[in-house]
């Protein structure tokens, strides 16, 4: 067999035409640079089995209920309960039986570009999905408890059509006009949790990113509201935005609300 120069294996192995023939053949070749290659595409195999490996361990409940006749299940999660500044966002999402992400995963497990690009995947994809946003003002009427389960409520409203199942992250909804399960850490444990928490936190995000704008003092596009020294002593040397929570300690504790 005719020897490839490395520049045409390189290009072989970026588009994935390497054969298991071809791959054991060229383990032998002594080019070192061959080599190199051969081990990076190994090391990229053994990353791809992970990530299948993960995503079939986090469909075990989506699957448990397609096994018992659930068409539409419903994952949901929310992001921006511990902040002291900002909404409360919940997402919903009802994922196709055939959805397939390698790498989903708890939002925050995750870089932000690659929230960014899950995304607009799952968006694109999902049979339906809700999201609702609730203001600090609302938090600090209701408590944020009240104001999270507020949102999720709203955002299952949105679905079209409405869930037969909801797989929830750790909170205990009434209300709902099917069945559920709270899962505590679901957002690692279901793929339709893990997509409804991008879907929060990408939304959160960017309205934190559009508060910052108006007030750059608190670095709100960096710290998403939450209580980083910084912002602390941004907190204390102008006092409080008209997004902070004030029914938020530190918040309420500042001299110049």
């Amino acid at each position: 067999m005719e020897q490839q120069s490395i520049a045409v294996l390189k290009q072989l192995f970026q588009q994935d035409k390497i054969k298991e023939s071809q791959l054991k053949q060229l383990k032998k070749d002594p080019r070192k640079g061959v080599q190199q290659l051969v081990k990076a595409y190994e090391k990229k195999l053994a990353k791809v089995r992970q990530l299948e490996f993960k995503f079939k361990e986090m469909s075990r409940i989506e699957d448990y209920y397609y096994d018992r006749g659930y068409h539409y299940i419903a994952g949901m999660d929310e992001a921006g309960r511990g902040p002291l500044a900002g909404p409360v966002v919940a997402a919903c999402v009802v994922l196709p039986k055939d959805f397939k992400l390698l790498g989903l995963n708890d939002s925050k497990q995750l870089t932000e570009a690659t929230r960014t690009e899950f995304f607009t995947i799952i968006k694109k994809e999902a049979i339906s999905y809700g999201i609702s946003m609730i203001d600090n003002r609302t938090i600090d009427n209701m408590n944020i408890y009240e104001a999270t389960k507020l949102a999720m409520l709203q955002a299952m409203e949105q679905l079209d059509p409405q869930p037969n199942h909801m797989l929830i992250d750790a909170v205990e909804l009434e209300g709902l006009t099917c069945t559920y399960d709270a899962i505590t850490k679901g957002d690692a444990k279901s793929i339709s949790i893990a997509a409804a928490s991008i879907l929060a936190k990408v939304t959160r995000d960017n309205r934190m990113k559009e508060i910052h704008s108006e007030y750059p003092e608190y670095d709100f596009s960096s710290n998403m509201g939450y209580g980083t020294k910084q912002h602390m002593e941004a907190l204390a040397r102008f006092g409080a935005s008209p997004y902070h929570r004030r029914s938020f300690a530190p918040v309420r504790n500042v001299t110049k609300c």
